[in-house]
């Protein structure tokens, strides 16, 4: 018996280079350095120079420390941004660039000089600043190669760096524009403070952690009152911050509260109405809240209430409390604790908690601060700058022994010092150290911070800006600096104050998120007055000449000078050395004593969009920027800071767009902690996937929300990558030397019409998606095409075309080109999001094509189809493929290409014969029947031993088709 004819050499099966295997790790850096050699960023601005300009503006990272998952997640979204608006045509340049001032830079070269148990203040200022200076730039050079090698195309070259000289001339500038305009002022008000790094904190340099505190209720003694039934009686409080007592000057009652007189601990005590039964628990007064609720033995309750009539304690208004005095618990001290402690009207006061009076430490509170500040009661700074009380301090003060930090959980606790004080003079009515709540921490050194009054520098909210005022359209000074207003913006005319004006602009600026808007709008809505200075060394000084009355001088030829020695030698050139100099034969230095704060690194962030946008240095930027993207955190950071700043300088916000997203979570959803063990360091990830697989992951996830990453998500996502980099790889080898067209229109198969019917699809959908960066939606659309609308559909149709129809057939020519189409179309698209792997594919194909990403986005026929007669087609085709699996299992059929299939004839759309259904759904014979349900049989035809179909045409098995035949000749 003669062997069968082996017929694989006649079969045209796909050939290419492109490894099914990626590599990455090993494959990426080459890319990245060949990039680098031909000055890949220079080429595209070359390319994209005079197109229409799309600015996105980075946000600053913090020059401290490797990169971390939520950086590579932020950058990659960044880069997102720009490439796929150049690939759109754009000419959309990226500069990156880094925040270098400030407390966590300083904090770290600190620590060096504490390891050596050195005190930093003895080190020359200079000489400090030059190490921070150093140590900035270290871990600019570390992330820059870190987030190069994420694929980030930018102009790594030339970034923008807060401590270069230029831009801290220009932060200084910025400053003074505040100013001369009469924008800043000098005042005394409680700001967060962190005692461990003795400086103020801006709220988003604040974390809030869980905590147990101190509860204490502490009577103070009624000595005057228009109630007489008042007077001997006790006024009590609760806190969970004792070591406030020590500074208290008044209480505060609700206006509208109502008050009761009960007795505990054997005394008369004042509490509001609706929080008197938890304090008689609270204080042990009552055994049991039901006690407290009146259960109790008419007997036991009445030692409860004083002034009964008729059963039932009388109500005291709240509003009639006025004119009462108290005296504070540790009068006996004499001095400061002998003054009499007003009662005050506090709108703030509520019966949530407590007992409806609150102690006022105007030192130490906002509300406190403000209510004291109304009735003539002024702070007194007790507490340092390290959270001691100071050396001349009444009670615990000077060298009292038992002094500690005030946020000292012992020093706090109820029987530290405070409490055994009070406990001592009968004041002290409970104390317990469970009292969970959150509480501010700062989120560098993790330590508690405190509300702490302080002489700070503060740009006003609710001040009428000086130089808004109305003005008429033509008028070109409406244009500022940088172009930033357009003369046809009528309603910058009706916000004459900062606040007002910010949150204007907020309603102009579009958010991505929408949500976003509500978010910065309620911040901006009930912010404080902005506190400027830092009590820190590495940082741009606050540039201001003071005199004794607290006036600053507002002149700009010292302003210039000022200026331009800092733009010569940065910011060491603020000294006392040179104050003669700066202040010229104008101004007499014996009147002016120089600022040695430090501005808030907000500040220096918020002015980035000035040095880098306007400056000229990069010029092809432009101001204002299109786009501003960062975590959803920086609405009270960086997007209200840049807001703040544009708004009082240039009237509007420095961007017109604002994009963010959420933090990134471990796998079980929970927040990322080294402590904990389950951080995912992008480095490591690079190390076993490569970079294009974190892409892939950043750009596929919901990032507008929280989001997970980690070893199983990972694996997903690199699963999903192979699909996408197979569905190259066959479009490799189908188009090996393919050099046709489709030829003639009128033999285009139906299929290769709707394929390009849902390629101009797509194509919109894409475009849409990426209007409103909806990268999650665009990457899902691409993968969901590749897998379910080519691989698993159309190149699961057409193999055998490709594989076995002659090398001129009509159909074969249709569908290659087809393909070619195909592939411009998806190496553009994937372009942005696999940036290493879409250049390994074009290169490919084009060794001397040139970079993937000088392209634009492709060209796209802009054929129909009738989506819904298809959709019923592959619906029909899914179940046809169902019913075939189990004949597969059972090995009745191997393929289905032994399958004589039956369809219900009402599942079949119009225009289909058996012959075209049996093509798309590449069984043997597909017929019809009244049945609603498929059928299978194995065929019984003989198999083409060279295409392997099951055909009538076959005489036996092994033997060729027509079509076989034909092409075999």
């Amino acid at each position: 018996m003669s062997e069968k004819p082996d017929y694989k050499d006649t079969v045209f099966l796909p050939k290419t280079d492109f490894p099914m295997k990626a590599g990455l790790p090993a494959k990426e850096p080459g890319i990245l350095a060949q990039w680098q050699d031909e000055d890949l960023y220079g080429q595209l601005r070359e390319a994209r120079a005079g197109r229409e300009k799309f600015i996105f503006h980075d946000g600053p990272p913090y020059a401290n420390g490797e990169i971390h998952i939520g950086h590579a997640l932020n950058k990659v979204l960044k880069d997102m941004v720009v490439r796929s608006q150049s690939l759109l045509g754009k000419d959309a340049p990226y500069v990156p660039g880094w925040d270098c001032h400030g407390l966590p830079i300083e904090w770290k070269v600190e620590e060096k000089y504490r390891k050596k148990k050195l005190n930093k203040d003895e080190v020359p200022a200079k000489e400090f600043r030059a190490e921070c200076r150093a140590y900035a730039q270290q871990w600019v050079d570390v992330q820059r190669e870190q987030f190069k090698r994420l694929g980030i195309q930018g102009d790594w070259d030339n970034p923008y760096l807060t401590m270069d000289f230029d831009a801290e001339a220009t932060i200084v500038s910025e400053l003074m524009k505040f100013a001369e305009a009469g924008n800043l002022y000098r005042g005394s008000k409680p700001v967060m403070w962190s005692p461990v790094e003795k400086t103020a904190l801006a709220e988003a340099e604040v974390e809030y952690e869980d905590i147990t505190s101190t509860q204490i209720d502490v009577a103070f003694e009624i000595t005057e009152s228009p109630i007489p039934e008042l007077v001997g009686a006790h006024a009590v409080i609760w806190t969970t911050t004792p070591w406030t007592i020590p500074v208290n000057q008044a209480l505060a009652y609700g206006p509208d509260v109502k008050y009761r007189l009960v007795s505990s601990n054997g005394k008369r005590c004042l509490v509001a109405e609706d929080l008197y039964q938890s304090f008689l628990v609270r204080t042990g007064a009552s055994p049991s809240l039901s006690e407290a609720l009146g259960e109790e033995p008419e007997k036991d309750r009445k030692h409860h209430f004083a002034g009964r009539v008729d059963g039932e304690p009388p109500l005291i208004k709240g509003s009639d409390l006025a004119g009462t005095v108290a005296r504070h618990p540790m009068h006996h001290l004499g001095g400061f604790y002998a003054a009499p402690r007003p009662f005050l009207p506090g709108e703030f006061v509520t019966t949530e908690s407590g007992t409806g009076l609150v102690h006022m430490a105007p030192d130490h509170g906002e509300d406190d601060f403000d209510l004291c500040k109304a009735n003539g009661i002024n702070p007194v700074f007790a507490v340092m700058d390290d959270g001691r009380y100071r050396d001349d301090w009444g009670w615990l003060g000077g060298n009292d022994d038992r002094r500690r930090a005030v946020i000292n959980k012992p020093f706090n606790a109820a029987e530290g010092p405070i409490c055994s004080d009070l406990r001592e003079a009968g004041a002290l009515l409970s104390a317990s150290d469970d009292y969970e709540h959150s509480y501010p921490h700062s989120w560098r050194s993790k330590a508690k911070v405190i509300y702490r009054c302080t002489p700070q520098w503060f740009v006003p909210m609710d001040t009428d800006l000086p130089w808004l005022e109305p003005k008429s359209k033509e008028d070109k000074a409406w244009e500022g600096e940088g172009g930033a207003i357009d003369p046809s913006e009528e309603t910058i005319c009706a916000a004459p104050t900062l606040r007002e004006r910010a949150m204007e602009e907020i309603e102009r600026v579009e958010f991505f998120p929408e949500k976003g808007r509500n978010r910065i709008r309620s911040m901006v809505e009930g912010r404080p007055d902005w506190v400027l200075s830092r009590q820190r060394a590495w940082g741009v000084p606050i540039t201001l000449f003071v005199k004794p009355d607290g006036t600053y001088l507002q002149d700009p030829a010292v302003n210039a000078r000022v200026v331009n020695a800092v733009r010569e030698e940065g910011v060491d050139a603020w000294d006392e050395g040179r104050k003669a100099e700066f202040l010229g034969n104008d101004h007499s230095p014996d009147d002016f004593e120089m600022v040695t704060d430090i501005l808030d690194v907000w500040f220096d962030s918020g002015c980035t969009h000035v040095f880098t946008l306007e400056s000229g240095r990069w010029p092809d930027q432009r101001w204002p920027a299109d786009l501003y993207l960062e975590g959803s955190d920086q609405h009270r950071g960086w997007f209200q800071s840049s807001l703040l700043e544009s708004c009082a300088t240039r009237g509007r916000a420095p961007y017109d767009q604002v994009l963010t997203h959420g933090f990134t979570m471990d796998a079980k959803g929970k927040k990322m902690s080294k402590s904990l063990g389950n951080t995912v360091d992008p480095l490591k990830v690079m190390e076993q996937y490569g970079a294009d697989i974190i892409r892939l992951w950043a750009l596929s996830v919901d990032f507008t929300e929280d989001h997970r990453i980690g070893d199983e998500i990972l694996k997903g996502v690199a699963d999903q990558y192979r699909r996408l980099r197979n569905t190259f790889r066959y479009l490799l080898g189908a188009l090996d030397g393919f050099v046709g067209d489709m030829g003639d229109a009128s033999e285009v198969p139906e299929l290769e019409i709707y394929v390009l019917a849902l390629l101009a699809d797509l194509d919109g959908k894409l475009k849409a998606a990426l209007e409103s960066y909806d990268f999650n939606t665009y990457t899902r659309l691409l993968v969901d095409f590749c897998n379910e609308d080519l691989s698993a559909f159309f190149f699961d149709i057409r193999k055998d075309s490709l594989y076995c129809d002659g090398p001129d057939d009509p159909k074969r020519n249709a569908y290659r080109t087809v393909l070619d189409l195909l592939f411009h179309a998806l190496v553009r698209y994937a372009a942005p999001v696999l940036v290493y792997t879409s250049e390994e594919v074009w290169s490919t194909r084009y060794p001397d094509g040139g970079s993937v990403h000088l392209l634009e986005w492709p060209a796209v026929p802009g054929i129909s189809a009738d989506g819904e007669r298809w959709t019923r087609l592959r619906a029909l085709r899914e179940k046809v493929t169902e019913a075939i699996e189990p004949l597969r299992r059972e090995k009745t059929i191997r393929s289905s290409n032994e399958a004589d299939v039956v369809v219900p004839a009402a599942d079949v759309p119009e225009g289909f014969s058996d012959e075209d259904l049996a093509e798309l759904f590449i069984t043997a014979s597909v017929t019809r029947s009244d049945s609603d349900t498929v059928t299978v049989t194995r065929s019984s035809e003989s198999k083409c031993g060279r295409c392997w179909r099951l055909l009538p045409s076959v005489s036996e098995d092994g033997g060729l088709c027509d079509r076989c035949e034909k092409v075999v000749g």
